[in-house]
């Protein structure tokens, strides 16, 4: 397997990569050709079949896995594979693991911690709620461990979810030690119910995409809606307590602005909202520093609105 990581210009390659995208287009002079994005887990690369038509060209669609032969270039700064010849690969020649970004850490690891903090909620109420999805619902389990945080800005990889997820409770865990005005309880249940929405908000992978629910409702109004199913389970759930729970799902964002329909009125809604935005933007910065080595600036971001440059140590 070459990685496209490890892929270097002036090389020719034979090798299955998942085809993420294909889109037709025509040239200037009106002769067909089509745009295709690879990927496997160290990234994408964008590929040129200049010649569909050709014999050398087998058929297949988006998101199958395909083998390509071509020579990579470099565009415009940018690697690129001109191919030559395309077959639709078969199972047994490729392990779908090799395709999908994953995350560094242990899955069942990083499940297991979390289960922890669950165990260390002693408010019946909002642990019978947290059980629900998170120790009784098998399918939900499956899903959140494999699921991402988001189509991409940060956490976009297979159990990027659960990895976000669990780096929020933990720094709650310090702002619930070091703020004696935080109820630890509801602060956890929070943080750990914060994201279940995006189960539903995005597809699974290799898609990674906005579902219809996802782009109609969005995580934070799924996610309360998922957590009102939880509370209806559990007899005489208190109404007061479940509005406030609910409530530091809504305005986990933060601003109306960034989609959360409420701002933050309790401390441990301001307490999630924090944790939530400090690992979002870490993590941000960590996956931009490793795809781009080196101490020099990296120019303008726009989500940071600011250039960007690592330090020199």
């Amino acid at each position: 397997m070459k990685y496209i990581k490890d892929l270097h210009e002036g090389e020719t390659i034979r090798n299955v990569y998942l085809c993420k995208g294909k889109r037709s287009a025509e040239t200037r002079n009106g002769k067909p050709y089509d745009n295709l994005i690879l990927q496997d887990k160290t990234g994408t690369l964008d590929g040129k079949v200049w010649d569909p038509n050709s014999q050398g060209i087998a058929d297949y669609d988006e998101k199958d896995f395909i083998e390509v032969y071509g020579e990579v270039i470099n565009y415009n700064g940018n690697l690129q594979l001109n191919i030559k010849q395309i077959r639709k690969a078969c199972e047994g020649e490729y392990d779908p693991a090799d395709y999908m970004p994953s995350s560094e850490k242990s899955v069942e690891g990083m499940y297991e911690e979390l289960l922890g903090f669950i165990r260390s909620i002693s408010n019946s109420w909002l642990r019978q709620a947290v059980e629900y999805y998170f120790v009784q619902d098998e399918a939900f389990i499956k899903a959140f461990k494999g699921h991402s945080a988001a189509k991409t800005v940060h956490h976009g990889f297979a159990g990027g979810l659960l990895e976000h997820t669990l780096s929020v409770v933990t720094m709650c865990r310090y702002f619930a030690d070091t703020y004696p005005i935080l109820n630890r309880d509801l602060l956890y249940a929070a943080a750990i119910c914060h994201d279940i929405g995006k189960v539903k908000e995005l597809s699974a992978f290799p898609d990674n995409d906005y579902t219809d629910d996802g782009q109609l409702l969005g995580h934070i109004i799924i996610g309360v809606e998922m957590l009102n199913d939880a509370m209806r389970s559990i007899p005489d759930f208190p109404a007061k307590l479940g509005s406030e729970l609910k409530h530091c799902i809504i305005s986990h964002h933060g601003e109306l602005e960034y989609g959360s329909p409420k701002k933050p009125a309790l401390a441990e809604a301001m307490a999630l909202n924090l944790a939530d935005n400090a690992d979002a933007k870490m993590q941000t910065l960590t996956e931009i520093f490793k795809n781009k080595p080196g101490n020099d600036w990296l120019g303008y971001n726009r989500l940071f609105e600011t250039n960007l440059r690592r330090s020199s140590i």
